[in-house]
Protein backbone atom coordinates (compact mmCIF):
# COMPACT_ATOMS: atom_id res chain seq x y z
CA UNK A 1 0.00 0.00 0.00
CA UNK A 2 1.43 3.39 -0.98
CA UNK A 3 1.94 6.01 1.66
CA UNK A 4 -0.37 9.00 1.49
CA UNK A 5 1.91 11.14 3.64
CA UNK A 6 2.96 14.33 1.92
CA UNK A 7 6.71 14.80 1.56
CA UNK A 8 8.24 17.25 4.02
CA UNK A 9 8.84 20.66 2.51
CA UNK A 10 12.43 21.23 1.48
CA UNK A 11 14.44 23.45 3.76
CA UNK A 12 15.65 26.60 2.04
CA UNK A 13 19.14 26.64 3.54
CA UNK A 14 20.23 29.64 1.50
CA UNK A 15 17.36 31.68 2.93
CA UNK A 16 18.26 30.67 6.49
CA UNK A 17 21.87 31.81 6.14
CA UNK A 18 20.98 34.90 4.12
CA UNK A 19 18.49 35.99 6.78
CA UNK A 20 21.16 35.63 9.46
CA UNK A 21 23.51 37.93 7.57
CA UNK A 22 20.70 40.37 6.75
CA UNK A 23 19.96 40.72 10.47
CA UNK A 24 23.53 41.81 11.11
CA UNK A 25 23.34 44.42 8.36
CA UNK A 26 20.00 45.70 9.67
CA UNK A 27 21.43 46.10 13.18
CA UNK A 28 24.53 47.86 11.88
CA UNK A 29 26.90 45.25 13.28
CA UNK A 30 27.99 43.32 10.20
CA UNK A 31 31.73 42.90 10.61
CA UNK A 32 34.19 43.90 7.89
CA UNK A 33 37.81 42.84 8.26
CA UNK A 34 40.51 45.09 6.88
CA UNK A 35 42.96 43.85 4.21
CA UNK A 36 46.27 44.84 5.76
CA UNK A 37 50.00 44.19 5.97
CA UNK A 38 52.09 45.60 8.79
CA UNK A 39 55.44 47.18 7.93
CA UNK A 40 58.24 45.29 9.62
CA UNK A 41 60.27 47.50 11.91
CA UNK A 42 58.05 50.59 11.56
CA UNK A 43 54.83 49.54 13.33
CA UNK A 44 52.25 51.14 13.83
CA UNK A 45 52.72 51.96 10.15
CA UNK A 46 51.01 49.50 7.83
CA UNK A 47 49.51 49.09 4.34
CA UNK A 48 45.81 48.77 3.54
CA UNK A 49 44.75 47.07 0.30
CA UNK A 50 40.93 47.12 0.31
CA UNK A 51 39.35 49.56 -2.14
CA UNK A 52 42.64 50.99 -3.38
CA UNK A 53 44.79 50.67 -6.46
CA UNK A 54 47.66 49.13 -4.55
CA UNK A 55 48.56 49.55 -0.89
CA UNK A 56 47.66 52.74 0.97
CA UNK A 57 49.77 53.80 3.99
CA UNK A 58 47.82 53.75 7.25
CA UNK A 59 48.46 54.03 10.99
CA UNK A 60 47.15 51.20 13.17
CA UNK A 61 45.51 52.24 16.46
CA UNK A 62 43.76 49.07 17.60
CA UNK A 63 46.32 46.26 17.60
CA UNK A 64 46.55 43.93 20.58
CA UNK A 65 50.28 43.68 19.90
CA UNK A 66 50.42 46.27 22.66
CA UNK A 67 54.20 46.59 22.89
CA UNK A 68 55.02 45.93 19.21
CA UNK A 69 56.94 42.82 20.26
CA UNK A 70 55.79 41.16 17.04
CA UNK A 71 58.25 43.55 15.37
CA UNK A 72 61.09 43.21 17.86
CA UNK A 73 64.45 42.20 16.35
CA UNK A 74 65.04 39.54 19.04
CA UNK A 75 61.70 37.90 18.30
CA UNK A 76 62.15 37.91 14.54
CA UNK A 77 65.71 36.59 14.82
CA UNK A 78 64.60 33.77 17.13
CA UNK A 79 61.86 32.74 14.72
CA UNK A 80 64.19 32.81 11.72
CA UNK A 81 66.77 30.73 13.60
CA UNK A 82 64.16 28.15 14.61
CA UNK A 83 62.79 27.93 11.08
CA UNK A 84 66.19 27.13 9.66
CA UNK A 85 67.05 24.81 12.55
CA UNK A 86 63.95 22.59 12.81
CA UNK A 87 61.62 23.56 9.94
CA UNK A 88 58.08 24.90 9.91
CA UNK A 89 55.66 22.63 11.76
CA UNK A 90 55.57 20.67 15.00
CA UNK A 91 54.65 17.35 13.41
CA UNK A 92 51.31 16.88 15.14
CA UNK A 93 49.96 16.73 18.67
CA UNK A 94 52.48 16.55 21.47
CA UNK A 95 51.28 13.04 22.18
CA UNK A 96 52.34 12.04 18.64
CA UNK A 97 55.03 14.52 17.68
CA UNK A 98 56.62 14.76 21.11
CA UNK A 99 57.55 17.77 23.20
CA UNK A 100 59.58 20.08 21.00
CA UNK A 101 62.36 21.41 23.19
CA UNK A 102 61.21 24.97 22.50
CA UNK A 103 57.84 24.11 24.11
CA UNK A 104 59.55 22.79 27.24
CA UNK A 105 61.71 25.90 27.52
CA UNK A 106 58.77 28.26 27.09
CA UNK A 107 56.62 26.42 29.64
CA UNK A 108 59.49 26.68 32.12
CA UNK A 109 59.76 30.45 31.50
CA UNK A 110 56.00 30.97 31.86
CA UNK A 111 55.81 28.99 35.09
CA UNK A 112 58.66 31.10 36.43
CA UNK A 113 56.98 34.31 35.24
CA UNK A 114 53.91 33.61 37.38
CA UNK A 115 55.67 31.87 40.27
CA UNK A 116 53.99 28.52 39.58
CA UNK A 117 55.29 24.96 39.45
CA UNK A 118 54.25 24.30 35.88
CA UNK A 119 52.72 25.65 32.66
CA UNK A 120 50.95 24.22 29.64
CA UNK A 121 50.86 25.67 26.12
CA UNK A 122 47.79 25.78 23.88
CA UNK A 123 47.28 27.00 20.33
CA UNK A 124 45.41 30.14 21.46
CA UNK A 125 44.09 31.95 24.50
CA UNK A 126 40.57 30.92 23.51
CA UNK A 127 41.54 27.25 23.53
CA UNK A 128 43.40 27.52 26.84
CA UNK A 129 40.33 29.02 28.52
CA UNK A 130 37.77 26.69 26.97
CA UNK A 131 39.82 23.51 27.43
CA UNK A 132 40.93 24.22 31.00
CA UNK A 133 37.64 25.46 32.42
CA UNK A 134 35.54 22.73 30.82
CA UNK A 135 37.94 19.99 31.91
CA UNK A 136 38.57 21.25 35.43
CA UNK A 137 34.89 21.58 36.31
CA UNK A 138 34.01 18.19 34.82
CA UNK A 139 36.59 16.52 37.05
CA UNK A 140 34.94 17.92 40.18
CA UNK A 141 31.44 16.39 40.55
CA UNK A 142 28.93 18.96 41.77
CA UNK A 143 31.26 21.85 40.95
CA UNK A 144 29.78 25.35 40.87
CA UNK A 145 31.54 28.02 38.81
CA UNK A 146 31.16 31.70 39.72
CA UNK A 147 31.77 33.81 36.62
CA UNK A 148 32.10 37.58 36.25
CA UNK A 149 29.41 38.81 33.86
CA UNK A 150 32.02 40.44 31.58
CA UNK A 151 34.23 37.38 31.21
CA UNK A 152 35.65 36.45 27.82
CA UNK A 153 33.49 34.38 25.45
CA UNK A 154 36.07 31.60 25.69
CA UNK A 155 35.63 31.41 29.46
CA UNK A 156 31.85 31.33 29.09
CA UNK A 157 32.17 28.55 26.50
CA UNK A 158 34.41 26.50 28.77
CA UNK A 159 32.06 26.85 31.71
CA UNK A 160 29.06 25.95 29.57
CA UNK A 161 30.82 22.92 28.06
CA UNK A 162 31.72 21.63 31.51
CA UNK A 163 28.01 21.00 32.16
CA UNK A 164 28.36 22.22 35.74
CA UNK A 165 26.24 24.75 37.57
CA UNK A 166 27.09 28.37 36.92
CA UNK A 167 26.52 31.53 38.91
CA UNK A 168 27.10 34.88 37.18
CA UNK A 169 28.06 37.73 39.47
CA UNK A 170 27.78 41.41 38.59
CA UNK A 171 31.00 42.83 37.21
CA UNK A 172 33.61 43.26 39.94
CA UNK A 173 30.81 43.21 42.55
CA UNK A 174 32.29 41.58 45.65
CA UNK A 175 29.06 41.77 47.64
CA UNK A 176 27.13 39.95 44.93
CA UNK A 177 29.85 37.32 44.59
CA UNK A 178 29.79 36.65 48.33
CA UNK A 179 26.01 36.48 48.32
CA UNK A 180 26.17 33.75 45.68
CA UNK A 181 28.96 31.86 47.44
CA UNK A 182 27.16 31.97 50.78
CA UNK A 183 23.93 30.71 49.26
CA UNK A 184 25.41 27.44 47.98
CA UNK A 185 26.25 24.14 49.66
CA UNK A 186 29.44 24.69 51.70
CA UNK A 187 30.67 21.22 50.74
CA UNK A 188 30.29 21.73 46.95
CA UNK A 189 33.49 22.26 44.93
CA UNK A 190 33.69 25.89 43.86
CA UNK A 191 35.66 27.81 41.24
CA UNK A 192 35.72 31.59 40.79
CA UNK A 193 36.61 32.61 37.22
CA UNK A 194 37.47 36.22 36.38
CA UNK A 195 39.84 38.47 34.47
CA UNK A 196 42.45 40.96 35.62
CA UNK A 197 42.08 43.64 32.91
CA UNK A 198 38.71 43.80 31.15
CA UNK A 199 39.65 44.92 27.67
CA UNK A 200 36.47 46.69 26.62
CA UNK A 201 35.82 48.74 29.77
CA UNK A 202 39.55 48.95 30.57
CA UNK A 203 39.05 48.37 34.29
CA UNK A 204 40.76 46.01 36.73
CA UNK A 205 39.44 43.27 39.01
CA UNK A 206 39.87 43.44 42.81
CA UNK A 207 42.03 40.30 42.79
CA UNK A 208 43.07 40.29 46.44
CA UNK A 209 39.49 40.72 47.66
CA UNK A 210 38.26 37.92 45.38
CA UNK A 211 41.01 35.72 46.81
CA UNK A 212 39.80 36.60 50.31
CA UNK A 213 36.33 35.32 49.37
CA UNK A 214 37.84 32.21 47.79
CA UNK A 215 39.68 31.48 51.05
CA UNK A 216 36.57 32.10 53.12
CA UNK A 217 34.37 29.78 51.02
CA UNK A 218 37.02 27.21 50.08
CA UNK A 219 36.94 27.99 46.35
CA UNK A 220 39.59 27.64 43.65
CA UNK A 221 40.44 30.71 41.56
CA UNK A 222 40.97 31.03 37.81
CA UNK A 223 42.42 34.33 36.57
CA UNK A 224 42.50 35.31 32.90
CA UNK A 225 45.46 37.71 32.48
CA UNK A 226 45.51 37.86 28.67
CA UNK A 227 45.29 41.66 28.48
CA UNK A 228 47.80 42.12 31.29
CA UNK A 229 50.69 39.67 30.79
CA UNK A 230 53.74 41.49 29.53
CA UNK A 231 52.07 44.78 30.44
CA UNK A 232 52.16 44.96 34.24
CA UNK A 233 54.44 43.81 37.02
CA UNK A 234 58.21 44.12 37.34
CA UNK A 235 58.72 41.23 34.89
CA UNK A 236 55.48 41.37 32.94
CA UNK A 237 53.63 38.81 35.03
CA UNK A 238 50.41 40.82 34.88
CA UNK A 239 48.21 42.53 37.44
CA UNK A 240 48.58 39.59 39.83
CA UNK A 241 52.36 40.16 39.87
CA UNK A 242 51.97 43.92 40.16
CA UNK A 243 49.64 43.54 43.13
CA UNK A 244 51.66 40.76 44.76
CA UNK A 245 48.85 38.19 44.72
CA UNK A 246 49.93 35.67 42.06
CA UNK A 247 50.66 33.08 44.74
CA UNK A 248 47.02 33.23 45.88
CA UNK A 249 45.61 32.33 42.45
CA UNK A 250 45.08 28.64 41.65
CA UNK A 251 45.39 28.97 37.87
CA UNK A 252 46.71 31.93 35.90
CA UNK A 253 45.88 31.92 32.18
CA UNK A 254 47.54 34.09 29.58
CA UNK A 255 48.19 34.64 25.90
CA UNK A 256 51.24 34.90 23.70
CA UNK A 257 49.34 36.80 21.01
CA UNK A 258 48.93 40.22 22.63
CA UNK A 259 51.75 41.93 24.56
CA UNK A 260 54.15 39.08 23.72
CA UNK A 261 53.41 39.69 20.05
CA UNK A 262 53.26 36.14 18.64
CA UNK A 263 50.53 33.49 19.02
CA UNK A 264 49.30 30.90 21.52
CA UNK A 265 47.78 30.57 24.97
CA UNK A 266 48.82 28.97 28.24
CA UNK A 267 47.95 28.19 31.81
CA UNK A 268 50.20 28.11 34.86
CA UNK A 269 49.42 26.30 38.12
CA UNK A 270 50.80 23.67 40.46
CA UNK A 271 52.16 20.58 38.73
CA UNK A 272 49.21 18.36 39.67
CA UNK A 273 46.68 20.64 37.97
CA UNK A 274 48.90 21.00 34.91
CA UNK A 275 49.16 17.22 34.67
CA UNK A 276 45.38 16.83 35.02
CA UNK A 277 44.65 19.29 32.20
CA UNK A 278 47.41 17.80 30.03
CA UNK A 279 45.95 14.34 30.53
CA UNK A 280 42.21 15.07 30.23
CA UNK A 281 41.60 18.19 28.11
CA UNK A 282 40.56 17.31 24.53
CA UNK A 283 41.49 20.84 23.42
CA UNK A 284 45.08 20.02 24.33
CA UNK A 285 45.30 16.30 23.57
CA UNK A 286 43.82 16.34 20.06
CA UNK A 287 45.22 19.62 18.70
CA UNK A 288 48.42 19.95 16.70
CA UNK A 289 50.87 21.80 18.90
CA UNK A 290 52.17 25.26 18.13
CA UNK A 291 54.84 25.48 15.47
CA UNK A 292 58.33 25.60 17.02
CA UNK A 293 58.87 28.78 15.01
CA UNK A 294 56.07 30.53 16.91
CA UNK A 295 57.19 29.11 20.24
CA UNK A 296 60.75 30.31 19.65
CA UNK A 297 59.47 33.82 18.98
CA UNK A 298 57.27 33.80 22.07
CA UNK A 299 60.16 32.47 24.16
CA UNK A 300 62.38 35.34 23.05
CA UNK A 301 59.61 37.84 23.80
CA UNK A 302 58.89 36.51 27.29
CA UNK A 303 62.59 36.47 28.18
CA UNK A 304 63.08 40.01 26.90
CA UNK A 305 60.09 41.48 28.73
CA UNK A 306 61.14 39.84 31.98
CA UNK A 307 64.21 42.06 31.95
CA UNK A 308 63.10 45.17 30.05
CA UNK A 309 60.71 47.84 31.33
CA UNK A 310 61.27 50.20 28.41
CA UNK A 311 58.37 48.90 26.33
CA UNK A 312 55.90 48.95 29.24
CA UNK A 313 56.91 52.45 30.28
CA UNK A 314 56.62 53.74 26.73
CA UNK A 315 53.20 52.22 26.29
CA UNK A 316 51.85 53.62 29.55
CA UNK A 317 53.14 57.09 28.62
CA UNK A 318 51.45 56.88 25.23
CA UNK A 319 48.14 55.78 26.75
CA UNK A 320 48.21 58.60 29.30
CA UNK A 321 48.96 61.18 26.60
CA UNK A 322 46.15 59.99 24.32
CA UNK A 323 43.60 59.97 27.15
CA UNK A 324 44.58 63.52 28.09
CA UNK A 325 44.41 64.78 24.50
CA UNK A 326 40.99 63.21 23.94
CA UNK A 327 39.65 64.65 27.18
CA UNK A 328 41.02 68.12 26.36
CA UNK A 329 39.24 67.95 22.99
CA UNK A 330 35.92 67.14 24.66
CA UNK A 331 35.76 63.65 23.18
CA UNK A 332 33.84 61.06 25.27
CA UNK A 333 36.85 59.01 26.35
CA UNK A 334 35.85 56.46 28.99
CA UNK A 335 37.56 56.35 32.37
CA UNK A 336 40.44 53.92 32.25
CA UNK A 337 43.26 53.03 34.62
CA UNK A 338 44.86 50.69 32.09
CA UNK A 339 46.63 50.78 28.74
CA UNK A 340 43.35 50.63 26.77
CA UNK A 341 41.62 53.85 25.64
CA UNK A 342 37.91 53.34 24.85
CA UNK A 343 35.98 56.14 23.14
CA UNK A 344 32.22 55.90 23.65
CA UNK A 345 29.91 56.23 20.62
CA UNK A 346 26.76 54.40 21.73
CA UNK A 347 25.47 53.46 18.28
CA UNK A 348 26.69 50.65 15.99
CA UNK A 349 26.01 52.44 12.71
CA UNK A 350 27.78 55.61 13.84
CA UNK A 351 30.72 53.65 15.26
CA UNK A 352 31.18 51.96 11.88
CA UNK A 353 30.79 55.28 10.07
CA UNK A 354 33.49 56.93 12.18
CA UNK A 355 35.81 53.99 11.56
CA UNK A 356 35.18 54.12 7.80
CA UNK A 357 35.85 57.88 7.59
CA UNK A 358 39.05 57.57 9.63
CA UNK A 359 40.38 54.90 7.30
CA UNK A 360 39.25 56.40 3.97
CA UNK A 361 40.04 60.06 4.64
CA UNK A 362 42.71 60.08 7.32
CA UNK A 363 44.59 56.78 6.91
CA UNK A 364 43.76 55.82 10.51
CA UNK A 365 42.68 52.28 11.34
CA UNK A 366 40.57 51.60 14.42
CA UNK A 367 37.94 48.88 14.49
CA UNK A 368 34.43 49.62 15.85
CA UNK A 369 33.45 47.45 18.82
CA UNK A 370 29.81 46.39 18.65
CA UNK A 371 27.43 43.84 20.20
CA UNK A 372 27.95 41.06 21.29
CA UNK A 373 31.47 42.11 22.28
CA UNK A 374 29.91 44.97 24.27
CA UNK A 375 26.27 45.51 25.31
CA UNK A 376 23.94 47.25 22.85
CA UNK A 377 23.99 50.99 23.33
CA UNK A 378 27.64 50.99 24.47
CA UNK A 379 29.29 50.63 21.07
CA UNK A 380 32.70 52.24 21.00
CA UNK A 381 36.06 52.70 19.35
CA UNK A 382 38.90 51.00 21.22
CA UNK A 383 42.35 52.55 20.91
CA UNK A 384 45.52 50.81 22.04
CA UNK A 385 48.37 53.32 21.76
CA UNK A 386 51.78 51.70 21.86
CA UNK A 387 55.30 52.87 22.62
CA UNK A 388 55.81 53.84 18.95
CA UNK A 389 52.72 56.05 18.65
CA UNK A 390 54.33 59.49 18.83
CA UNK A 391 52.91 62.89 19.74
CA UNK A 392 52.40 63.87 16.10
CA UNK A 393 50.31 60.76 15.42
CA UNK A 394 48.17 61.54 18.47
CA UNK A 395 47.63 65.15 17.43
CA UNK A 396 46.53 64.07 13.95
CA UNK A 397 44.23 61.39 15.40
CA UNK A 398 42.51 63.71 17.87
CA UNK A 399 42.12 66.43 15.22
CA UNK A 400 40.53 63.87 12.88
CA UNK A 401 38.16 62.61 15.55
CA UNK A 402 37.14 66.15 16.49
CA UNK A 403 36.36 66.97 12.86
CA UNK A 404 34.31 63.78 12.42
CA UNK A 405 32.45 64.35 15.70
CA UNK A 406 31.40 67.75 14.44
CA UNK A 407 30.54 66.52 10.94
CA UNK A 408 28.28 63.75 12.27
CA UNK A 409 26.91 66.02 15.05
CA UNK A 410 27.86 63.54 17.74
CA UNK A 411 27.59 64.26 21.43
CA UNK A 412 30.78 65.44 23.12
CA UNK A 413 31.78 64.83 26.71
CA UNK A 414 29.87 66.76 29.35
Amino acid sequence: MESTDSPAPAVDYTRVFSSAIDRLHAEGRYRVFIDILRNRGTFPNARCFAGHNGPKPITVWCSNDYLAMGQHPKVIAAMEEALHDVGAGSGGTRNIGGNTHYHIELEHELADLHGKQGALLFTSGYVSNEATLSTLAKLMPGCIVYSDELNHASMIAGIRNSGCEKRVFRHNDLAHLEELLAGDDPSAPKLIAFESVYSMDADVAPIAEICDLADKYNALTYLDEVHAVGMYGARGGGISERDGVADRITIIEGTLGKAFGVMGGYITADQMIIDVIRSYAPGFIFTTSLSPVLVAGALASVKHLKGSTEERAGQQASAAMLKARMADAGLPVMNSTTHIVPLMVGDPVKAKKISDILLAEYGVYVQPINYPTVPRGTERLRFTPGPAHDEGMMRELVDALSEIWGRLELRKAA
